[in-house]
C-alpha cells in the first residue's frame, strides 16, 4: 500500500472516531435530565462570617429546602452583613425586601418588647436550662408571637453566653466594671444592664468594635467566645471574664410577604428544615466555642471565671432592669425560673 493510501486510510479512521465521539457526546447530553428552573429564588441575610456556626446552619437550611422541594425553592445565603445590619434586615423583611434571616433576639426585641423576657441578665442557670425553655411551650409561643410584626418565627439558633472583655484589667468583682466604657449592641435593654453595673454603655455596630477598642473609644465589650475570637477582639482586649450575664438566643425568621407566596405543603417543609438546621447549628456552636476559647487562650488572653458570690452581686445590681422591661411579664419570668428548678 502506498504512502498516499495509508494517509487517506488513517484520516478516515480518525474522522470516524471523531464522528463517533461527537455522536456519543450528543446522545449523552440528550440523555441528561434537564435542570429545572426553581419556582422561587429567595434571599437569606446573615451578618456573620462564612465559616461561622449560624452561617453554616443557614446554608444547611437552604440545602435541605432545595433538596426536599426537588429544586423548586432555592435559598441564597448572603453572609458577612452584605444585606445590611440586623436592624436593617428586620426592617426590610417587614416590607418583603428580604425573604429569610437569622437575627439576634436583642434586635427583634426593639420591635417586639415581650421578647426581652427571654434575654434578661442572669436569667438562666446554664445552657440546658435555656433550651428546656425554648424547646418547650414558652419558646413555641414566642416563635408564634412574632407573626404580629410581619415576620414568621421558624426556629431557635444558639449564640452561647455573652461575657465581658476589656483592655484595662481583669474583671473579678463588681467594682472592676465601674467607670468602664463598654460597647453594647444597639439595644436599650443591653445598655441599661451595663449602666446598672456601673459602667457607661456605648451602642455600636458589630463591625465597629475592633477599631473602637484599638483607638480607645471604648474600654471593653461583651460577647460570646466565637465572636470574640472570629473578629480578633482578643488582639485589642486581652481580659475576658466568664460571667455569662446573658444567653441571647437567635431566631430564624421569614418575611410574612414571602410566607404568603408558599403553599401549606412548602410551609411545612420549611419549618421542618428550619428545625433540623437549628439542631445542626447547635452542635457546631458547641464545637466552635471550645475551639475559640482554646485559640484566644493560646494568644495570651487572660481568662477569669467570675465566682458564684460575685455573680450573685452582679445579678442583684441589675434587678431594676427586670422591673423596667418585665413588669408585666413577671409570671413568665417565674415560669422560666421554675423550669430550671424542675
Amino acid at each position: 500500500m502506498g504512502d498516499k493510501m495509508k494517509k487517506e486510510k488513517t484520516k478516515a479512521i480518525i474522522g470516524g472516531a471523531v464522528l463517533l465521539a461527537a455522536v456519543a457526546g450528543a446522545l449523552w447530553y440528550c440523555a441528561q435530565p434537564e435542570e429545572k428552573e426553581p419556582e422561587f429564588v429567595f434571599s437569606y441575610a446573615e451578618n456573620q462570617a462564612e465559616d461561622y456556626p449560624t452561617t453554616l446552619g443557614a446554608k444547611r437550611f437552604a440545602e435541605l429546602v432545595e433538596e426536599r422541594t426537588d429544586g423548586r425553592i432555592r435559598i441564597l445565603v448572603q453572609a458577612e452583613g452584605k444585606m445590611g445590619s440586623e436592624m436593617e434586615v428586620i426592617q426590610q423583611m417587614q416590607y418583603g425586601g428580604i425573604d429569610f434571616a437569622r437575627v439576634s433576639l436583642s434586635q427583634l426585641a426593639v420591635y417586639i418588647p415581650e421578647l426581652n423576657v427571654l434575654q434578661m441578665p442572669y436569667l438562666y442557670e446554664d445552657s440546658e436550662h435555656m433550651w428546656k425553655v425554648l424547646d418547650g411551650d414558652i419558646g413555641a409561643e414566642f416563635l408564634t408571637g412574632v407573626g404580629d410584626n410581619g415576620l414568621i418565627g421558624l426556629s431557635w439558633y444558639d449564640a452561647g453566653a455573652r461575657n465581658f472583655y476589656n483592655s484595662k484589667q481583669p474583671i473579678t468583682c463588681l467594682e472592676d466594671v465601674a467607670g468602664m466604657r463598654i460597647r453594647v449592641q444597639e439595644s436599650e435593654l443591653m445598655a441599661d444592664m451595663v449602666e446598672a453595673l456601673g459602667a457607661t454603655a456605648v451602642p455600636l455596630g458589630y463591625a465597629e468594635v475592633y477599631s473602637s477598642l484599638e483607638r480607645g473609644l471604648v474600654d471593653g465589650a461583651e460577647n460570646n467566645w466565637p465572636s470574640y475570637e472570629s473578629m480578633n477582639h482578643y488582639e485589642v482586649a486581652q481580659y475576658y471574664t466568664v460571667d455569662e450575664h446573658t444567653r441571647v438566643p437567635e431566631m430564624q425568621i421569614c418575611s410574612e410577604y414571602t410566607w404568603e407566596k408558599l403553599s401549606e405543603e412548602d410551609r411545612a417543609i420549611i419549618r421542618v428544615c428550619a428545625m433540623e438546621s437549628a439542631l445542626y447549628e447547635r452542635e457546631l456552636w458547641t464545637e466552635r466555642e471550645e475551639t475559640s476559647r482554646s485559640i484566644v487562650a493560646s494568644h495570651g488572653t487572660e481568662i477569669v471565671e467570675l465566682s458564684a458570690e460575685e455573680r450573685k452581686r452582679f445579678q442583684t445590681a441589675v434587678m431594676g432592669v427586670y422591673e423596667k422591661y418585665c413588669g408585666d411579664y413577671m409570671d413568665i419570668i417565674d415560669e422560666i425560673i421554675a423550669t430550671g428548678e424542675n
